[in-house]
């Protein structure tokens, strides 16, 4: 079978972090969402141990949670961000990525859908060998990928974030998650607004493909 690859690479570099452009007041209907997880679950799977979990959170009571979560690790986060931004002696310009990470984090109760992708059991399952622990996250971490590409292909705009995780055990709390499943992100998920969304600027495959060893760039080589 062939694939449509304008369409496959459309959509493979544009998906964007979309944070400004999320549709607060459109619901998402559930059955969307759950397109998108059904999507999810052909991830890879180690031994096909499908040992992810989707909780989907829709009810403004726990979003807020979510979100008083979010905005307490995005306080110190964003501080830091902002000195190496001055540091840098660009303190006085406008940064795209603060000003939109900023907006998320004051309009994060009110995202529709906030998904929460989480595994069974913790990576120190896997033991402390690094080839474990890289098995043990590559078995769950694309899927979560895989579920942003299926809602960006659905007309639906995703963020992935990771600052709600320091409260971890609060969120899972107010979610009754228990303290034996590992919470992997939070990804905000709204219908977008504007137009379509273009490619980011990125290094050359070029310069970042090496043949044969490290550093080795020439691919007549």
């Amino acid at each position: 079978m062939n694939f449509n690859l304008t369409q496959t690479d459309h959509l493979l570099t544009t998906t964007r972090a979309v944070r400004k452009r999320l549709d607060l007041a459109r619901p998402v209907p559930r059955e969307l969402i759950l397109d998108c997880v059904r999507i999810s679950t052909q991830g890879p799977a180690g031994g096909n141990y499908q040992k992810w979990r989707w909780v989907i959170v829709d009810d403004p009571e726990r979003k807020a949670v979510i979100a008083d979560s979010y905005r307490r690790s995005y306080a110190p986060y964003i501080a830091a961000q902002k000195l190496a931004v001055e540091k840098a002696g660009n303190g006085a310009a406008s940064n795209p990525i603060i000003d939109s990470s900023t907006h998320l984090a004051e309009v994060l109760a009110d995202v529709p859908v906030l998904a929460i992708p989480c595994a069974l059991g913790s990576p120190e399952d896997a033991g402390d060998k690094g080839g474990s622990q890289a098995g043990w996250w590559g078995s769950v971490i694309p899927s979560v990928w895989s579920y942003c590409l299926a809602a960006r292909s659905r007309g639906l705009g995703t963020v992935w974030t990771t600052l709600h995780l320091p409260y971890e055990r609060e969120v899972g709390d107010a979610l009754g998650i228990p303290d034996t499943v590992t919470q992997l992100a939070c990804i905000p998920t709204a219908y977008y607004t504007g137009d379509d969304f273009k490619p980011a600027t990125r290094k050359p495959a070029e310069s970042v493909t090496y043949w044969n060893g490290w550093k080795q760039t020439d691919i007549a080589s």
